[in-house]
Formats: C-alpha cells, structure tokens, sequence
C-alpha cells in the first residue's frame, strides 16, 4: 500500500502517522506547504515560509499555486490512499485537485475557530467537506463540531499515545506536592489562570514550597513570567522550556497533579499522556478534554477561566494522596483501554485497506 499525506511535514502529528504507517512495510509519501524532512518518507515540500502569519486570503493564492504541480506529484506516485489533514488548508488543496476518494481529518481549529470568522469561512469549509469522500474525527466532541456543517457520516479516530514509551518510571523526584502542564504558551491554553489558581492554592493550604512547572514556548510566555512575578511565585514556578519527548515523559513523572485548563480544546492528547504515565489530571469542560480523561475516575473536570476550581481541585488532590494515586492507577487503565496508539492507527489502517477494497 502506498499513502499519500497532504500535511504538515514539520508537525509531529503528521510524523506519527508517517512513523506508524511506515512500521507496517507501507510506503509513505507528503505533501507539504512547508519544508522538513522525514526518515523513511519522500516529502515534497513547496517552501512556504511563515504560512501561519499570512492572511487566510494570502493562503488560498497560495494553495492555487501549487495544485498543478500537486496534481503532477499524485500522478506520478499513484498512491492508493490520499489522505488530508487539516480540513481548511490541505482540505482546500484535495478539493481543488478533484482526485478521488480521499480521506479529510479534522484536527480542531479547523472547525472549531475557522467557519466563525466569517460567512465566506463557513462556505470553504463547507465546500471541503462535501469535496471529500470520508470524514475523520479525533473525537466525539469534533465530530458534533462537524455535524454543524454535513449530514456525512463522520469516523472517529482517537489520537492516543505510545503506551511503552508514555509509562509510569521509577524517578528520584523532589518530595514537595509538584503541579505541572506540558502546553504551546497560547491565551486559549488557560495557563494564567492555572498560575492564578495555583497562587490561591498555596495561600489555602499554606503550602510555599509546592511546586509548578510549565513546559513549552509561545507568544504568552513573556506575559505568563510576568503574571509569576506579580504574584510573587518565582521560587515556586518553574519554566522547563520547549521538551523532546523523553523529557515530556521524565516531566510528567515527576509531578503529582497535571492541569489542563484550556478554553478550547478539540480532543487533549497532552491529558492522556500525563495519564498514561500515572498522573490524575484537571481539565476544563471544553471541547474533547473530558472525552480524553476518565472524569471521576482519573480527572477532576473544572469550568474554564476559573482558578478558584482550579485552586479546589489542587487542594483536594493534595489532601488526598490516595485519592491522588488511585486516580493515577485508573489514568494508566483507561489510556491502555481506549487511547492505545497501536490500536488507533490499526483501526484507520482498516479503514484504508475497506476503502481500497471498494475502489476495487
């Protein structure tokens, strides 16, 4: 079987898919706006430099650009699958090849923020969606999401995680109550309201050397240091920076609570990593957050924009420490069960090989 991705080759979402599907003896290709490499694939990348800055209007010129060579490409390599991720960038790029049938994924802002910013949004996605031949979903929330927009059938595909490598390890770690999040340091991740809440919680329980680690970069990140400065908790938060993924796995183990607390969010594979390595979780009730976690069970789900749940929660978990580690043990459970990477991506690959069947 020979793939075919229209993605984002410098997205470590995309090399997942590259990576799973490779290790199966397929043959992977991508097509990429922008440039990078990756081991084992031919990407045909077109060098579209700082895409995510050019107007929407910029980027639809752009994508017309390319078609003709696009179309050139799929000729030549005559895949068996043609897959686009992203509905409302590599979607307009399938649509306008008018090959068929190809898959169309959604992976959140697509359908969550895109269709809202205006009347002409909503018609090009629209259009997308009807272009496609079948409609992929991370979660049940994005797919009510979708529903807004077709009457298509719409699969969901859960994103989950590497189960050997997101694992509970055996780490010399720092004795004080430790809270962390591993996030892009964007305003609709919530992060100023998990300092907030962290700041009232050291004042509830009179905990000062508890401790919060904030792994990732963005265009908060000079606003979030200053929120921790006003708040006086320089010696309390730590910021870890941009981590590879065996950081992100020895950082997870080295925190007793993380916290998610987004605004919007389309599914959270950061809450099931934390929960593949033991650690009970916070998140918002937005978008597919609860979906992701195990509500209850291994996640204590608070209302957005509110550090005063945020604060309750830490507090409980805190008092709790069985409470704590139990919810860890279920997290663990509950990723094996549903959000098995392996057993993810050999769902789709029966959906490939269905569709090739039907091409036949």
């Amino acid at each position: 079987m020979k793939i075919c991705y229209l993605s984002d080759a410098t997205s470590s979402h995309t090399r997942k898919w590259c990576s799973f599907f490779l290790s199966k003896g397929y043959e992977v290709i991508v097509i990429s706006l922008g440039d990078a490499k990756i081991e084992g694939c031919k990407v045909f990348s077109f060098g579209v430099k700082d895409f995510a800055k050019k107007s929407d209007f910029n980027k639809l010129f752009s994508y017309t650009t390319k078609i003709k060579k696009i179309r050139k490409i799929i000729e030549e390599e005559k895949p068996d699958i043609i897959h686009a991720h992203y509905a409302t960038s590599y979607g307009v790029l399938a649509s306008m090849l008018k090959i068929h049938p190809y898959i169309l994924s959604f992976w959140g802002s697509d359908v969550y923020d895109f269709p809202n910013r205006s009347i002409l949004h909503r018609t090009m996605l629209k259009y997308n969606i009807r272009s496609s031949d079948y409609i992929m979903s991370t979660s049940e929330n994005m797919k009510r999401e979708i529903e807004k927009y077709t009457k298509k059938d719409i699969i969901v595909t859960p994103f989950g995680v590497d189960i050997n490598k997101f694992k509970p390890l055996k780490l010399e770690r720092d004795n004080n109550f430790t809270v962390g999040s591993i996030k892009s340091f964007y305003k609709i991740y919530g992060l100023d309201y998990l300092i907030k809440g962290f700041k009232i919680f050291i004042d509830r329980t009179a905990n000062s050397n508890a401790k919060l680690l904030l792994a990732g970069k963005g265009i908060e990140e000079n606003n979030l240091k200053r929120l921790v400065r006003e708040l006086y908790l320089e010696k309390n938060v730590e910021f870890l920076g941009f981590l590879n993924v065996d950081k992100v796995v020895e950082t997870f183990n080295k925190i007793d609570v993380a916290v998610f607390p987004s605004e919007s969010e389309s599914f959270g594979v950061a809450a099931v990593e934390a929960q593949a390595c033991g650690v009970p979780t916070i998140v918002s009730n937005v978008g597919g957050l609860p979906e992701a976690t195990n509500p209850g069970k291994s996640s204590i789900v608070i209302e957005p924009k509110n550090e005063f749940e945020i604060a309750k929660a830490l507090e409980d978990l805190y008092k709790n420490k069985e409470k704590r580690l139990e919810m860890g043990t279920n997290g663990r459970e509950y990723v094996l069960e549903k959000y098995n990477i392996d057993d993810n991506f050999n769902y789709v690959d029966s959906i490939y090989r269905k569709i090739i069947e039907e091409k036949e």
